[in-house]
């Protein structure tokens, strides 16, 4: 199938009062794993591959999207490209070339008119060169090992008037919100502001993307989804999925010296989890 746009799919999720699931990959195996899991549901679904893995990847880009690419557009239902959480210039400018329609580009954790300043640069660019962006207002927390925000905290949370400023004067095609979610979340403990949430559906004209979906319960992603979120992000859940079921494995047969044996069980495992949260999200057809 043709490589779909994550613009058009997020569009179109947003339209009907739903929400298209993005996964973070690290591997080939979550490749296999998420456009496994979206075919056994027949659900479109996005395909992300953050800054930091790239730097996981030694830096390089295109071993891992090109890998992506190929499976995308192999699969039997809609996967577009999104390149995640992206600081670099340098690593921007590689997303048009390298197969990516999207970008998240992430200036959250700077004084509010850096962030103004850096995301409108990037958005001029990326619309430049056809691709849609994505921003975040309120710093969600938990990246690159800093600890979740405190709920109270000055910019853990999005303000309304001040987002509808900022999408107005950056020209951003979506907006990450923080309404209480996390980054890295291990536990599925985390509680969102749906009071917040609704005044933000109601402030902004662009679709809403919840970050640090793993650490959501499924009734709170679903409530979520019916109160105005159009994109949600998931990575560290298929995480968990693929060491837990490589522990199980190895310790099952300790002898075990061909990794795809146990990379079979992560990638299963991973898949297992994608067809989940599809169902849990409703994203099916």
């Amino acid at each position: 199938m043709p490589l779909a746009a994550t613009g058009a799919l997020v569009g179109e999720a947003a339209a009907k009062h739903g929400a298209v699931a993005a996964f973070n990959v690290i591997t080939l195996e979550h490749v296999e794993a998420v456009i496994a899991g979206a075919e056994a549901v027949t659900s479109p679904v996005v395909l992300q591959i953050s800054e930091n893995a790239v730097k996981y990847r030694r830096g390089q880009l295109l071993p891992l999207a090109r890998a992506a690419l190929t499976a995308a557009e192999a699969a039997a239902v809609p996967v577009a490209l999104h390149l995640d959480h992206v600081k670099e210039n340098r690593l921007l400018r590689q997303a048009a070339d390298a197969g990516f329609s999207s970008v998240m580009f992430d200036a959250a954790h700077l004084p509010y008119e850096q962030n103004l300043a850096a995301t409108r640069a990037a958005t001029d660019w990326v619309h430049t060169h056809g691709m849609w962006i994505e921003a975040e207002l309120g710093e969600v927390g938990g990246k690159d090992g800093r600890p979740p925000l405190d709920a109270h905290a000055p910019g853990a949370r999005t303000d309304p008037d001040e987002a509808r400023r900022f999408v107005a004067d950056s020209g951003v095609d979506a907006l990450a919100v923080a309404v209480g979610s996390s980054h890295a979340m291990t536990s599925r403990t985390a509680a969102l502001d749906h009071p917040l949430l609704s005044r933000l559906d109601e402030a902004l004209t662009v679709p809403l993307v919840l970050h640090g979906s793993s650490g959501v319960p499924d009734e709170e992603l679903a409530a979520a989804v019916a109160g105005g979120i159009a994109k949600v992000n998931i990575g560290t859940a298929l995480n968990i999925a693929m060491t837990d079921a490589i522990r199980r494995c190895v310790a099952d047969r300790p002898g075990t010296v061909d990794p795809r044996t146990y990379l079979a069980a992560g990638r299963q495992a991973m898949t297992d989890t994608v067809t989940r949260l599809l169902a849990v999200l409703g994203a099916r057809g």
